[in-house]
């Protein structure tokens, strides 16, 4: 059996597990990318950091995503133009803030940082983190409510994450305003 047919037979047996494991990978490959090719700071490939995406793809991205995708194709089920847009306009609009919140939240917390940073990382980066998606995540799901199966979505979803995640780590990383450097 190949490797498609085993992912899929996985897929089919285990389809939360799969998925997480699926954007585990995703968050992993794309810190990764993005400690080793994008950040010029200088500063050691950090195992940790990597940890803590990696650990944020299995245990909130591919579940919530797992249950979010369900839910809105059963809701609106088809790839009509219309049908289409309205998922994409829902995932942008409602969806994509939600991710941004548990995104940055989830890091907060397995960082050790207190509410008042979290605060301040919100206020400072999560409109940025949600326009900068708008230019990805818009073509991405609308190819992806048109045209790839549901039970392929979050595969899909994390084939264009790992490029994101890069800009995800970043952004995550990103030091706000008055914030101190801290060793973890």
């Amino acid at each position: 059996m190949g490797l498609w047919a085993r992912y899929n037979a996985l897929l089919e047996a285990q389809p939360l597990l799969t998925k997480a494991l699926t954007s585990f990978t995703g968050f992993t490959v794309g810190d990764i990318l993005a400690q080793n090719f994008v950040n010029q700071d200088g500063k050691a490939y950090d195992p940790m950091r990597t940890l803590r995406l990696g650990s944020f793809g299995f245990l909130v991205h591919g579940t919530t995503g797992h249950y979010f995708y369900g839910f809105l194709d059963s809701k609106m089920p088809g790839t009509k133009p219309q049908t289409v847009a309205s998922k994409v306009l829902i995932d942008q609009t409602i969806w994509n803030p939600i991710f941004g919140l548990m995104f940055f939240g989830y890091l907060n917390v397995v960082e050790g940082k207190s509410f008042d940073e979290y605060k301040k990382k919100i206020q400072s980066d999560l409109k940025t983190a949600v326009m900068g998606s708008w230019a990805v995540w818009v073509p991405a799901h609308t190819i992806n409510f048109a045209f790839i199966p549901p039970s392929q979505r979050l595969l899909y979803i994390n084939s264009i994450q790992i490029g994101y995640n890069v800009f995800l780590s970043f952004l995550g990383n990103k030091k706000v305003d008055g914030e101190e450097e801290k060793e973890l």
